[in-house]
């Protein structure tokens, strides 16, 4: 008889995380930009990098591909960048303004 198996979880870098409706963006000339979360009346200073994280969680990007983005534009690898991403995808999660 065999033993049924669990699916493996998905690793973090391949999911795919995206903004809450209730969460406001404005970018201020690209160079930073101003998260409100519109239930609590909080808001969040975003810096060039954290802005282009947040791009692309709003166009439906995976972490993976955020990462390889910001290794493009950025003199870094693409492990140094994916550290980033997902540093800011936790913090970002626990201050309630992603959902998975």
């Amino acid at each position: 008889m065999s033993q049924p198996t669990s699916k493996p979880a998905v690793a973090a870098a391949d999911s795919k995380q995206k903004p809450f409706e209730h969460i406001v963006f404005t970018d201020f000339d690209g160079e930073e930009g101003i998260l409100v979360d519109l239930n609590t009346k909080k808001y969040y200073q975003l810096n060039e990098t954290a802005m282009l994280i947040w791009k692309g969680l709003e166009q439906g990007m995976s972490s993976d591909q955020i990462a390889a983005r910001i290794a493009e534009e950025y003199d870094v690898t693409t492990t140094v960048a994916l550290e980033n991403v997902e540093k800011l995808l936790g913090d970002l999660t626990g201050y309630k303004l992603i959902e998975s």
